[in-house]
Order: structure tokens, then sequence, then C-alpha cells
């Protein structure tokens, strides 16, 4: 099994609780995981900077399939959910074993970039660890057309439905592929990405409204016509920041990956994995 390095629990709950996480037992659901959980991080509302009373938490993260589910006739489940309740809140845990999430990477995905490189650590192994460091060599100008294709889907289901959530989500895809693309760092705090040059001065207003509901509506904090104008300048400003950027068209470092996994995968088959 992976060894262990995680910071101290209380240094690690005192970052969860900045964040808005509540005092829950998440190791708890992280104990229900019955492979070697390699990495465990939140994502969601906590980790973009928009979390609601009645948010629930999203743990994302990785887990090692043992050899044998691998090398015999039946498929394996690459991903697993893990969901519970704890003091009335709602908790979730998405796991994919190692080498589908290390596929996920080098196709571009910036959700799992985040979840990799997310400050909320519940747990963590030094394979978490040579990941993270890996990962700079991942960011590609093609990471432009993830950001761009969730901010058309978030906008969609804001003009549906007229609430904060999706419009939050669509301003903070939008910026962080913005940020990504002009200094190469991949940003996914939209409370940080509001102090920028190129976020609406309303935004912190949107995140103050959200805070009392998960789907709390909009109503008339911005006036429609000037929400429109501004989301289609910021899929402007996303284009010309992509045509302008300095990183490349495809990702380095498949060989370390590479290595990685398989160095992962036999050292948790030595140790009875």
């Amino acid at each position: 099994m992976p060894e262990t390095s995680v910071a101290p629990a209380a240094g690690r709950d005192a970052v969860l609780r900045a964040a808005g996480i509540p005092a829950v037992d998440l190791d708890a659901l992280l104990a229900r995981q019955r492979d070697p959980l390699l990495f465990a991080t939140v994502s969601g509302a906590h980790l973009y900077g928009f979390p609601s009373r009645d948010s629930d938490v999203d743990l994302r993260g990785v887990h090692l399939l043992p050899v044998a589910d691998l090398v015999g006739l039946r498929e394996p489940a690459e991903t697993r959910t893990l969901m519970g309740e704890h003091d009335g809140v709602e908790t979730d845990l998405v796991t994919h074993d190692l080498r589908k999430f290390v596929r996920l990477l080098l196709r571009r995905n910036g959700y799992v970039l985040e979840q990799l490189l997310s400050p909320l650590v519940v747990h963590s192994t030094p394979v978490h660890e040579e990941l993270v460091a890996l990962a700079p060599g991942l960011f590609t100008s093609h990471h432009a057309h993830h950001y761009r294709g969730f901010a058309g889907t978030q906008w969609r289901l804001f003009e549906k439905t007229g609430e904060l959530k999706p419009l939050l989500y669509t301003l903070r895809v939008l910026l962080t592929g913005i940020h990504l693309m002009a200094t190469g760092r991949l940003v996914a705090h939209l409370p940080t990405l509001a102090g920028g040059p190129d976020a609406p001065a309303y935004v912190p207003e949107l995140v103050a409204a959200k805070e009392a509901a998960e789907h709390g509506p909009t109503g008339d904090l911005v006036p429609p016509d000037r929400l429109r104008a501004d989301i289609e300048a910021l899929h402007a400003r996303l284009d010309a920041a992509q045509a302008a950027t300095a990183l490349p068209d495809a990702p380095a470092g498949r060989d370390a990956l590479h290595d990685l996994v398989v160095r992962a995968r036999l050292d948790g088959a030595a140790a009875g994995g």
C-alpha cells in the first residue's frame, strides 16, 4: 500500500474550516474506499470560493486498483462513487483508478487538473505529490476549449433557471481559462480571480448572495443585458488569450506519468494490493 504523507490533522482541518467546509468526519467517508487511496481533495463550490450554507462537500481523488483486477477477464470499475451524510451535511467521494485519472489528465481536462491541484487536501501520498509536481507540464493552449465549453453549458443552464450557481460557474470557468492562458497558472478560486482586471466588478456581490442558498436566484442583482454583454466579452478575452498564450499545443511528461503509474501499481502489488 502506498505510504501516506499528510499534513497534521489540525493543520489540515484549519485549512478546510477556512474554506467554509463544515466540521464533519470526512475520514469516515474515505475509510469506506476499499482500495488504497492515493489522494482526496475537496472540489466543487468550496474549492471555487462560493459555497452556500447548505452546500454539499464534494471530494475527488484517485485510488489504486489491484493488479488482479486489471489482468483478469472481468472489466474493472475504474470510477467509484461513495455517498454519505454526516451531521446533516451531504458528502460524496468520487475516485478514479490511477491509470484512468492520468489518461484524463493527458486529454487536457481542466476539471481533473483542478482536483489534483486543489489546496483543500484531505488525504495525500507520495504518488499525489509526484502528480502535483508533473502538473505544470500538462497545461496546454487547448485547455481553453475545456473552459469555453464548460462556460457555454453553464450559461445555458443559467438562462433556463436564473440561479446564481450556474452564473457563478460560468464566470469562474471563463476567468480561470483566461488566467491560465495568460499566466500558465491554474487558479480555480473565484474570489481570487475577482481581484484581476478581467473580472466584472459585481462578482463579489454575487458570491456573497449565493452564501444564503445553494440554489438561490440571481434576481435583479445585475441587469440581464449587462450580464450577457460581460459574458460575451469574457469569451472574446479567452479567445484572445488562447491566441497569444505561450502554453504548448501538447502536454509534456507522458513518459514520466507512465513510469509513475507502473511504479505505483508494482509497489501496490508488492504490498499485497
